[in-house]
């Protein structure tokens, strides 16, 4: 007689398995395999498909995931309370480049459309971008975006929206610190996105830290003593306002100035117009967020397969996360394209370890209530689900936090797990579009950049059916194969970027703030 319980084990030479049937199967409960449960246990948690012995490994993904901190009978629910976590992989044990690339044919044909820009870029939407140099212009910034949605956008029908890039930056900062490289890039390159047309507009105050100019990358010594018409004075005549300027004459004068130059650009920008774009111009962002076990089974391998089909055509796709990377990078490193590749993914890794060891922090950290209530014990079972999405393609690049894209093709780009401050990172090197998996199930978007949410489960995918833009649960209920998968997300993707769908976010008006990261002192 069959079970109506089904259980989903990755690898053969797995121990554990996770229940799919929703709601979980109670004590009793007869398995595939012969397998009685002797406990509840909850949708996507792992059941003991033999006994293990104390301090014996508990493998999943064909790697171990944990150690039993007593026998754990058959049919137990291993949760995260009988589990002791590994230690990670050492640093300087790995090894760099050493697998045979895969044989990956071409994939030609595909093409997008987007806005093309002068410097050969292309964006997924036509935005007008406002940065700002300083918190303290926030208001402002705030108040005249919401005017020129209201007053001025209605005139330009081809542009999409305006967004002000604000942020906590900017002043009451160690701004000569090394680690201020950080933040001062990223503002700097969110500039640069594709999706904001080379109309870069910046509005200061005019005492701050972080000149204007220095985010214009206009040299500091010689924007001090610009000559009245030179290159640089005519940039910055154009394209920064400062709220101190001797000229303004309170708040209206302020707003009007901000308003003349927001239109300047407009014009502009209206004139772009979508056209056929080469794949070479998508760069894809891969991210996840309210993980749950079922992340690594569904969601993120579809995203995987995607994300090769996307290198394959010529595109580029990141992947992020340092600390979901960490456990499971020894599996990455031997897939870097060169020694040098590697050698940086290490750097990133062990720049992070700093940096939690300093704030007294390990990656234990990372992992969330809600990932340990979806099945996932500890960092290492969430790392090695989330590395699927990087698919199999060879890594040709890294990216420190907040640096922009060199390379076509499979990068990391080095962020915290935050899903704000991955995705604000990820739009500075050059992400113009996003795809986001989630098992908890998040809100989460983007203004800036479309964002596709995958759900993995279909519990999640049919509850939030107005929210979740594909259920990648169909995979583990057999409805859909990873492969369909991966080429419905990979169309999906193209038809985003082409303008021809629409993410739910977008529908819905639903978008996180942008948020900076500063591993560098605040005075």
């Amino acid at each position: 007689m069959s079970s109506s319980y089904v259980l989903i084990k990755i690898h053969d030479s797995d121990n554990v398995a996770i229940i799919l049937n929703q709601g979980g199967a109670p004590k009793g409960a007869e398995l595939p395999g012969g397998i009685t449960l002797i406990e509840d246990v909850p949708q996507g948690h792992k059941v003991a498909l033999v006994d293990i012995e104390t301090g014996g490994q508990v493998r999943r993904y064909n790697e171990v995931v944990g150690y039993a901190k007593h026998e754990i009978k058959q049919g137990s629910w291993v949760s995260e309370k009988v589990v002791d976590m590994p230690t990670p992989p050492k640093l300087d044990e790995l090894q760099l480049a050493t697998r045979e690339k895969p044989n990956f044919e071409p994939l030609e044909g595909y093409t997008f459309d987007g806005y093309k820009n002068p410097d050969g870029s292309a964006g997924t939407k036509n935005l007008l971008g406002i940065s700002t140099s300083v918190q303290c212009v926030a208001g402002i910034t705030d108040y005249v975006v919401k005017l020129i949605k209201k007053t001025l956008l209605p005139k330009y029908p081809n542009v999409d929206g305006v967004v002000a890039l604000n942020h906590t930056y900017g002043c009451g900062v160690a701004i000569t610190a090394p680690a201020a490289i950080v933040p001062i890039r990223t503002l700097q390159n969110m500039a640069k996105n594709p999706n904001f047309g080379g109309e870069i507009m910046v509005v200061g105050l005019g005492c701050e830290k972080l000149s204007p100019s220095r985010l214009l990358e206009i040299d500091e010594e010689q924007a001090v003593n610009l000559l009245p018409n030179s290159e640089a004075a005519k940039t910055l005549e154009d394209h920064v306002v400062s709220l101190q300027d001797e000229n303004h004459h309170g708040f209206q004068d302020m707003v009007d100035h901000i308003m003349e130059m927001a239109e300047a650009h407009l014009e502009r920008l209206n004139k772009r117009r979508r056209e056929p774009c080469p794949i070479s111009e998508l760069v894809v962002g891969m991210q996840c967020g309210g993980s749950d076990a079922f992340s690594g089974v569904t969601a993120n391998p579809a995203v995987g397969y995607a994300s090769d089909l996307i290198v394959r055509a010529g595109g580029s796709v990141m992947f992020s996360e340092v600390s979901e990377v960490r456990d499971g990078i020894h599996l990455l490193t031997p897939r870097a394209d060169t020694v040098e590749v590697g050698q940086a993914l290490l750097r990133e890794m062990q720049w992070f370890d700093d940096y939690l060891s300093q704030g007294k922090a390990d990656r234990s950290a990372n992992t969330t209530p809600g990932n340990k209530k979806g099945g996932l014990n500890n960092i290492v079972e969430k790392s090695l689900g989330s590395i699927t999405k990087s698919g199999n393609s060879p890594i040709v690049d890294v990216l420190s936090p907040g640096e922009r894209i060199r390379k076509r093709g499979l990068n990391f780009a080095a962020t915290p797990a935050s899903d704000f401050i991955c995705g604000t990172l990820q739009f500075a090197s050059g992400m113009n579009i996003q795809v986001f998996t989630t098992g908890r199930g998040t809100p989460y978007g983007l203004e800036v950049a479309p964002v596709i949410k995958v759900s993995t489960n279909s519990t999640l995918g049919k509850r939030w059916h107005d929210l979740i833009d594909m259920d990648a649960g169909r995979i583990a209920s057999k409805e859909i194969t990873l492969e369909e998968a991966g080429w419905e997300l990979f169309h999906l993707i193209l038809d985003v970027a082409s303008g021809r769908k629409q993410v739910a976010a977008d529908r819905l008006g639903l978008h996180n703030d942008l948020v900076l990261f500063n591993p560098a002192p605040v005075t």
